[in-house]
């Protein structure tokens, strides 16, 4: 089987895991399996040579029962019609988790943005948004950012569609500058809402967060603000990566310094800076997948995909794993986990911060009346730790990991809906 189609199948396979726990018909279990809309284009781009240079694209509504279908755009050279489909699934399940009225959408480029210049990117941008206009809106599916997009390509794209739709629509994209329309806090929202699910077990488990060592897979935006939550709070960040590699230093990481230095320099170094002036602290380097072995507290993958596999699943020491990236597990890599006895918060859960936020963002383009920064982050907050406890209670209730009662959780909003509109058991009254 190719690689390709097991991205998605491995995905869906957690909704049988989760469908005896869960309140759903067999009916509704099987339109989940299914991708609504799956749309495919071409976009062609004037490069800054002359020469004409055709990308690949695609779009997925994955189920739009409870609202819009919402999902990110991602702009990467791996992309594939599998992957778009995954990543649209797990925003379906996502927001049912955290109980927003949006359904599961996804899309993404082939590309590889670094080897554009700017005005190529743009270019791209706006062609791709030309070639779904008809598929997208603010009632419909709504983009934001994803994996190498950020704010000011979500402005192109917003931009662009409210000149073909001959009317500004801000609410037709989230993630967007705040200037166009963006909600505060919706740039560390992935971040804030893995700390605050954190802050949660930090109670349950009556943790010293002085004593909690914490290793970061993947230090862009999200691994970055997670880290620098979890620092503010006294945790020792212990380890940090980034797609060149990592550093690890047993007696933690001034974070604010490495944020500084990775964000002006494009490098991740061990370093402590006062004010202007970094010096250089020492520290092991390790690879990404020694990261991910090391002997540790909390580990939290916010890279890619498929990063916990069969391969390195028994090698994992952590006591509790935050999946701040999505699908950082397989699913046979999740049944290790679950026989050492390693407490796995979720994607769906852990990273519903930035899609909360989202639909934060989306509210106020729709009512015009835009929140101070303290309102985001309660309201925040307030889902957050609400629908942490829901699962982590779900979890211990049912005596099964907390991924299949997410998944429970969420299949039984989804089921609720699907099932408002009639299935078997109401059409023949069995």
């Amino acid at each position: 089987m190719s690689q390709t189609r097991d991205i998605f199948e491995d995905a869906i396979q957690r909704l049988d895991d989760a469908f005896k726990y869960a309140n759903i018909e067999s009916e509704a279990l099987e339109i989940l399996k299914h991708p609504k809309i799956i749309i495919q284009v071409s976009i062609p781009v004037r490069m800054d040579d002359g020469t004409l240079k055709i990308f690949e694209g695609y779009r997925v509504r994955h189920n739009d029962t409870r609202g819009p279908g919402k999902g990110g755009i991602r702009f990467h050279h791996q992309v594939n019609l599998s992957e778009v489909k995954a990543l649209a699934f797990w925003m379906t399940c996502k927001c049912a988790v955290v109980g927003i009225p949006f359904g599961g959408a996804k899309g993404g480029v082939i590309v590889n943005p670094k080897e554009l210049s700017k005005l190529e990117l743009e270019r791209l941008s706006r062609g791709f948004i030309r070639q779904i206009a008809d598929f997208i809106g603010p009632e419909i599916d709504i983009p934001a950012p994803d994996v190498y997009t950020n704010a000011m390509i979500m402005g192109w794209m917003m931009d662009e569609y409210s000149k073909i739709a001959r009317r500004r629509t801000p609410a037709v994209i989230t993630g967007k500058p705040i200037p166009l329309g963006g909600s505060l806090g919706r740039d560390d929202a992935t971040g804030r809402g893995a700390y605050y699910c954190l802050k949660e077990l930090e109670v349950k488990r009556n943790w010293n967060p002085g004593e909690i060592k914490v290793a970061v897979q993947g230090f862009g935006n999200a691994g970055q603000h997670v880290a620098r939550l979890l620092h503010e709070d006294g945790y020792k960040i212990v380890a940090v990566s980034d797609s060149k590699g990592g550093i690890y230093n047993s007696s933690g990481f001034d974070i604010p310094s490495l944020i500084k230095t990775k964000n002006e320099s494009k490098q991740l170094k061990a370093v402590y800076c006062h004010g202007s002036v970094c010096e250089a602290i020492t520290a092991d380097i390790l690879k990404n997948e020694e990261l991910l072995e090391l002997d540790i507290d909390v580990l939290i993958p916010a890279a890619l995909e498929n990063q916990i596999t069969k391969k390195n699943a028994d090698k994992i020491r952590a006591n509790v794993v935050v999946e701040v990236a999505n699908g950082p597990t397989t699913s046979e890599a999740d049944r290790i986990l679950k026989d050492k006895k390693i407490l796995v918060i979720p994607d769906i859960l852990a990273n519903a911060g930035g899609v909360t936020v989202s639909y934060f963002e989306w509210v106020q383009n729709k009512t015009g009346y835009y929140w101070q920064i303290d309102e985001v982050n309660t309201k925040l907050q307030k889902i957050m730790s609400t629908e942490f406890n829901a699962v982590y209670s779900f979890m211990t209730e049912n005596n099964i990991d907390m991924r299949t009662a997410a998944y429970a959780h969420s299949l039984s909003r989804i089921g609720q809906g699907i099932q408002s509109l009639g299935t078997k058991s109401y059409f023949t009254d069995e």
